[in-house]
């Protein structure tokens, strides 16, 4: 079957502005969505006297706001269980004196690749609980 040649061209330029319509729509309400999650909007003004409609009335909660996570801090016997159990039996802190503890804590921190700052409350349980 032959189409005309003047159909051919109004079918591609109608399929090009279909195609055309729906980028542009697309990109519209794109940046729209974009523009209201990043933006801070007012709350919507609600009238006093509500509107008398067939539906069934909703009592809806607003959100409570987010509690702000509280981040729990390792104590230093929690950390010596965590690091110091993986490899071998947790000794106890009196077994040892305070500069024998540092010099451990020295060789197992780069042997166990321990952080700095756990090290350090790791080292400091250690020695106060060492008796000696």
């Amino acid at each position: 079957m032959k189409t005309s040649k003047p159909l051919k061209v109004l079918v591609q330029t109608t399929f090009a502005a279909a195609v055309a319509t729906v980028m542009l729509g697309g990109l519209a309400s794109t940046t729209l969505f974009s523009a209201e999650t990043n933006s801070v909007a007012a709350p919507p003004k609600t009238d006093p006297a509500p509107a008398s409609t067939n539906s069934a009335a909703v009592n809806a909660k607003a959100p409570e706001a987010e509690q702000p996570v509280l981040k729990h801090q390792l104590t230093g016997a929690e950390l010596y269980s965590m690091h110091c159990n993986r490899c071998h039996p947790e000794r106890y802190p009196t077994e040892r004196t305070a500069a024998q503890w540092k010099t451990i804590m020295l060789h197992m921190q780069v042997r166990a690749n321990i952080p700095g700052d756990q090290a350090r409350l790791i080292l400091q349980y250690l020695q106060d609980n060492s008796g000696r």
